[in-house]
């Protein structure tokens, strides 16, 4: 027998795998990828585990889930429960392909507000397509039975009745099973940070999404010059790089050339004033010697160069402009 246990490298949904394998049952890992959560966690989890991992990039699908979610928000832009639906869905379209029977999930009753009460976890069992084939092996005692421990798939007698916000029962559990590779119960996904929350609303409010576009909202400082154009500035010399490879088709790069600074992505139908405004912020992010003035090269994708001479603004008049 084998399941696709879902593994975000938290330690729920580890100690979740690892129940089914002291069943017996053969596990194989599943995790997401997107803008805003990585997989490492999960391939880290599952190395100590010694389970395959397989991982299925969702950002797309999720951009569209995040423009009108059916159960709406957490505290900031996190669709939680929309977003967990997903998640099992796509498990489950992986199970034919994989030989799996069933889905596995870390959730526990009542842990998280909103997403795992029980409207929330009812919610993503039906709209993922798996009633019955969804099991919770920690808070499976508080849950109706499934399939796989009304066919004898499981033994519902080793599962768990975890409720709560607490995390003691789990730690104690770890520590039995010798388990040290987990990450941060606070998790690792950008839509519940209140600063990343911020700039990426006003992304989505001015009708700018994109994955790449969402991509830059983590590596960079970002400044909203008007309704039509958006700047990203890079902090160092690896937010450059990245913003040089998500730069899309028809924005504009910019650079001081003669002296050090960072790369600016000018995103949007910006004018003429967006562009000098947008030279005087990568301006004032350089070496250039405030009030004097420095070179600014604007190049587009079609490798069209010009240079501009800028004054660049003071720290207080760049950041009118931040987001």
């Amino acid at each position: 027998m084998k399941a696709l246990a879902l593994v975000s490298g938290g330690l729920d949904s580890v100690l979740a795998a690892k129940l089914m394998l002291e069943q017996g049952i053969d596990v194989v890992g599943v995790s997401f990828e997107s803008p805003f959560f990585t997989a490492d966690p999960a391939r880290a989890s599952c190395e100590e585990l010694g389970i395959d991992l397989d991982v299925i990039d969702v950002g797309g699908e999720l951009l569209q889930v995040i423009g009108a979610p059916k159960h709406g928000f957490g505290r900031y832009v996190n669709p939680c429960i929309d977003c967990h639906a997903l998640m099992v869905r796509r498990a489950g379209g992986r199970m034919e392909e994989l030989g799996a029977s069933f889905v596995v999930t870390g959730e526990v009753v009542g842990q998280r507000p909103k997403s795992q009460m029980r409207f929330g976890l009812q919610a993503v069992e039906q709209e993922s397509g798996l009633t019955g084939f969804l099991l919770r092996p920690l808070s499976a005692k508080l849950l109706a039975p499934t399939v796989p421990e009304t066919e004898g798939w499981v033994d519902r007698d080793k599962l768990l009745g975890l409720h709560g916000r607490t995390r003691k029962p789990q730690m104690e559990l770890a520590e039995k099973y010798g388990i040290t590779e987990y990450a941060s119960p606070a998790g690792g996904c950008l839509l519940t940070d209140e600063n990343y929350s911020r700039v990426f609303r006003d992304l989505r409010d001015h009708g700018q999404l994109s994955v790449p576009a969402v991509r830059m909202l983590s590596m960079g400082r970002q400044f909203r010059l008007s309704d039509d154009a958006k700047l990203s500035v890079g902090r160092n010399h690896s937010e450059n790089e990245a913003l040089f490879e998500l730069r899309e088709e028809g924005q504009l790069l910019l650079k001081v050339v003669d002296h050090k600074g960072p790369v600016g992505v000018l995103a949007g139908d910006p004018g003429e004033d967006e562009i000098e405004t947008s030279a005087r912020i990568v301006a004032r992010y350089s070496d250039a010697p405030r009030g004097e003035s420095a070179s600014v090269q604007v190049w587009n994708d079609r490798d069209e160069r010009r240079l501009i001479d800028v004054v660049p603004f003071a720290p207080r008049e760049a950041r009118r402009f931040a987001i």
